[in-house]
């Protein structure tokens, strides 16, 4: 790996990740969806590649994630880990597909991990799920937690919010963040929490917190690959820095193309046999 600013080629593991938590190093996590990206962002050194079931919006369109099945996300899965070597890959599961039953979960996300090479699964919900997540640990599948704004709920929680503004809540998301932990979480997933109540969580826990809209006081980041490269130039929350704005360049490439084959210009004789 050429990259200087990567971490070392070994693998990484859920070990790693408690043991990059004590050692206060920060985790970097990134989504990716296919195996062409799942190896550009593995080389680029990331510590958690995860397929996030925000491909039904990305990738398929859909207004919320509350579409996506298991069997799509086993499809990408499958090919985000033909392009992921080094970092931990975790797998998205679907909406009712472990919140059913203890059983629905142990058999959704045992087929998960057993179809896809996924090392690790990531169940959104707090208390509730605790149980399910101890079920879940014991059998061998170690589980990626996530509360606050949990896009499965958005209908629950009114829409696409910060959550744990006021005392109330803020008192239940740090009550889940402690059973989820208890439970045997290996990491949660902060979305949309308020920084000083995310770093408040993070302080109290053994596991690492990983944000997205929650301050820099958690022990790693994720975005969405797409938001972060600026090809989905639609969607621009607060928490969200681009690194790149290539719709733009893709616009720019493709009217590019279009352009020369219309006027005859390609292929030229140095791109024909």
């Amino acid at each position: 790996m050429s990259h200087s600013q990567a971490p070392d080629a070994k693998a990484v593991t859920t070990a790693a990740l408690l043991a990059m938590k004590r050692d206060k190093k920060r985790i970097v996590a990134i989504t990716a969806y296919d195996a062409l990206f799942g190896r550009l962002v593995d080389e680029s050194g990331v510590d958690v590649v995860l397929v996030g079931d925000s491909l039904n919006q990305v990738i398929a369109g859909k207004p919320t994630t509350l579409s996506a099945t298991l069997d799509q996300m086993i499809y990408h899965a499958r090919m985000v880990r033909r392009g992921v070597e080094r970092a931990l890959l975790v797998v998205d599961m679907p909406f009712l597909s472990y919140q059913v039953s203890v059983e629905d979960a142990l058999r959704s996300c045992g087929r998960a991990m057993k179809e896809t090479g996924a090392q690790a699964v990531k169940l959104e919900g707090g208390t509730a799920m605790a149980k399910t997540v101890r079920a879940l640990v014991d059998i061998g599948i170690p589980v990626m937690g996530h509360i606050g704004l949990t896009p499965q709920s958005v209908h629950a929680l009114g829409g696409y919010r910060v959550q744990g503004k006021d005392e109330e809540t803020a008192k239940r998301l740090e009550t889940d963040a402690r059973a989820l932990g208890d439970a045997g979480c290996f990491a949660l997933v902060l979305e949309l929490v308020p920084a000083a109540l995310a770093g408040r969580i993070s302080k109290s826990l053994s596991i690492p917190t990983i944000g997205i809209g929650a301050g820099i006081d958690c022990d790693g980041q994720v975005l969405v690959l797409p938001d972060l490269l600026g090809l989905n130039d639609r969607f621009a929350p607060k928490f969200l820095k681009r690194y790149a704005e290539l719709a733009a360049e893709v616009r720019r490439a493709v009217g590019a193309f279009a352009g020369e084959v219309r006027q005859g210009k390609f292929p030229d004789a140095g791109h024909s046999f």
